[in-house]
């Protein structure tokens, strides 16, 4: 049997051979292929998956006839729908239009194909875009490999090179939330993770007005997925204040979840962070006389916008929602601030993502918080008796936020934190602050791959421990997802570390979507060979993507 490389080859050859007699060669003619590494989305009307920019060199007008294409490397030719060549006027690489439809493949049955139309050039330069349409049952697993290998013109062949960049192949998604889906104006801030019966639970922010975050109308929205995230139930709240203490919704938001699963009762709790009313920007009082028409605003880590003490009208409050069956139904929401937020702390909150059961059966939702100075610190909060009660441990680092953990081999909990001096540190010591704990918070040492190990432009990250078989516990892979850039939060990558996050192999480096965006993610194992992860992406408020797990061995 042939390797994929030979077969390829083949075809180019082929290609080759078809041309020969019966056209010359354009030499005025230069041309750029580009693939940009963004999820093709299932159901999706605008999925571009490649970029064509032919350059005329002597500015003779000519006629542009044919593209040949190539489809090998794609898992099944039955997930494309539809493949379109759309002319376009937008000059920046990532700026994708249909300005000019030119011709379409439906149900493509081979992996060579060929677009045939007539577009008369007469400028500098032509830019072709391809936009793919897949089936609606397309795999989450499987991937698509597109590229333009010919451009046949009135002014001859052009032979195009293969993207320089881009070696591999292109990833199905699926879409889990859209701009204004559910009369939703901006879905933010993903949690992700896996219930004892592998129904995969997605929760973020459902900000209804706009984009922004606290204080404002939001909730915590969750969907359901049964068959590994294929397809999503429709839309939950799980935390929603409503009206509460005579003010509207707008006065009572909800934001920054972190879901957990407890693996041994199958228990799941949602922490959310609740802002009642605003405080008053320079004084930190509450502030009166506030009704539907107020345009008062502000953040609970903005100036005094969460303040010391335990009350509603001082400090935002940190709640949890329990589910007992699988997450179809929650109960009212409990609020932990008075166990677990120091008084002297102007704010308490969860981490966004989710948390850990460890081996002892502790639960661990990941923290953050703003100290007696209003400086911001991560830590963790546990419980011992089932979620009974909860427990706040000491700051692990300061200037760092939002955070997630993981159980090491030893025993002892990692907590992977956003710092924010990387704002300024763009040198080899920008890198996500790492500390360990070995008595549940009460006492961190910093941890060696701490500043150096895993870049970031100061973003959210996700940190999750995969049990590469579940009866032998030591092995396994520690996988972290972020905008992989000091400076952008674009490159959204997933990395892996196969000795417990000591160092990252950056060889098996997997990127998802290569434009920018919010820049959020949560990991979590979909089943023993599979990872799936959500994240604020390019295409999509929130996407939903998996791959096989030996991708990163």
């Amino acid at each position: 049997m042939r390797s994929n490389k030979k077969m390829r080859n083949l075809m180019l050859a082929s290609y080759a051979m078809l041309a020969v007699g019966c056209t010359s060669v354009a030499k005025n003619l230069d041309a750029e292929l580009y693939t940009p590494r963004v999820p093709v989305l299932i159901g999706d009307e605008v999925n571009p998956v490649q970029r064509l920019l032919l350059i005329n060199k002597d500015s003779a007008a000519y006629t542009l006839n044919q593209l040949n294409v190539l489809l090998d490397g794609t898992t099944d030719l039955k997930d494309i729908k539809e493949l379109s060549l759309y002319l376009s006027q937008k000059s920046r690489r990532t700026d994708f239009s249909k300005d000019l439809l030119l011709a379409t493949i439906n149900d493509p049955k081979g992996d060579k194909q060929t677009f045939k139309f007539n577009l008369p050039v007469a400028s500098d330069s032509v830019i072709l875009w391809i936009d793919m349409k897949l089936a609606s049952n397309t795999d989450l697993l499987n991937k698509f490999r597109i590229n333009i290998v010919e451009a046949e013109t009135s002014a001859g062949l052009v032979k195009i090179a293969q993207d320089s960049l881009f070696n591999g192949t292109l990833r199905a998604g699926i879409a889990v939330r859209k701009h204004w889906q559910d009369s939703v104006h901006t879905a933010r801030i993903p949690g992700l993770t896996t219930t004892k019966n592998g129904t995969l639970l997605a929760i973020f922010d459902a900000r209804y007005e706009s984009s922004r975050d606290l204080q404002g109308h939001m909730d915590i929205g969750l969907h359901r997925s049964e068959d590994g995230g294929q397809t999503w139930q429709p839309m939950q709240v799980v935390l929603d204040m409503k009206e509460w203490g005579g003010l509207p919704e707008k006065f009572n938001g909800v934001s920054d979840a972190c879901v957990l699963v407890d693996d041994n009762t199958g228990a799941i709790y949602i922490a959310g962070l609740w802002m009642h009313g605003i405080l008053d920007y320079n004084t930190g009082k509450w502030k009166q006389g506030l009704d539907a028409n107020s345009k008062d605003w502000i953040h609970q880590w903005v100036a005094k916008g969460s303040q010391p003490g335990l009350g509603v009208k001082q400090t935002s409050q940190f709640l949890i929602t329990r589910s007992d069956d699988d997450g179809k139904t929650w109960s009212e929401p409990i609020n932990i601030t008075e166990q677990t937020k120091r008084p002297e702390w102007w704010l308490y909150a969860p981490a966004p993502g989710h948390g850990i059961t460890l081996t002892d059966g502790t639960l661990v939702f990941p923290t953050q918080g703003r100290d007696k100075n209003g400086l911001p610190f991560s830590n963790i909060t546990y419980s011992k008796d089932g979620g009974k009660t909860w427990i706040t441990s000491n700051p692990a680092a300061e200037n760092t936020t939002e955070c997630m953990a993981v159980q090491l081999a030893d025993g002892g909990i990692m907590l992977n934190m956003r710092d924010n001096r990387n704002r300024d540190e763009k040198g080899d010591k920008n890198g996500r602050n790492i500390a360990v704990t070995y008595d549940l918070g009460e006492t961190w040492s910093e941890h060696p791959s701490s500043h150096g190990g895993l870049i970031e432009p100061v973003c959210m990250g996700s940190v999750h421990k995969h049990m590469v078989n579940a009866d032998q516990p030591l092995e396994s892979l520690v996988l972290f997802s972020n905008p992989d850039s000091k400076y952008h939060r674009n490159q959204m990558s997933i990395k892996v570390s196969k000795d417990d996050g000591k160092t990252w192999d950056l060889s098996k480096t997997q990127l998802l979507d290569e434009w920018g965006s919010f820049g959020y993610s949560c990991l979590t194992s979909v089943n023993d060979s599979v990872v799936g992860i959500l994240y604020e992406g390019s295409k999509a408020q929130m996407i939903f993507q998996k791959m096989k797990i030996n991708e990163f061995e």
